[in-house]
């Protein structure tokens, strides 16, 4: 679906055009953790955890970058046993 998805739109992501298909292509948005996360991405505010695999521009600066939940402050954590 990815690569349909960048081929039509240029874009890659879980925004609305994924979502969008997920119910007429009978799967989910999301998939089950087939790997630790080396990093985890914690919002200061809400909470909110976002596991990362590789040492992505978010992992490198969080303080660039908000929660896209609440706007709240980012800091990273290592994943267990990283």
């Amino acid at each position: 679906m990815h690569a349909w998805q960048y081929h039509e739109f240029g874009d890659a992501d879980h925004g609305a055009t994924f979502t969008r298909w997920t119910g007429t292509l009978d799967t989910s948005q999301y998939c089950e953790r087939f790997t630790t996360p080396k990093w985890w991405l914690v919002c200061e505010d809400c909470g909110g955890r976002i596991p990362r695999y590789r040492r992505s521009k978010t992992v490198r600066n969080p303080e660039q970058y908000s929660c896209s939940k609440c706007g709240g402050a980012i800091r990273v954590e290592r994943g267990v046993g990283q």
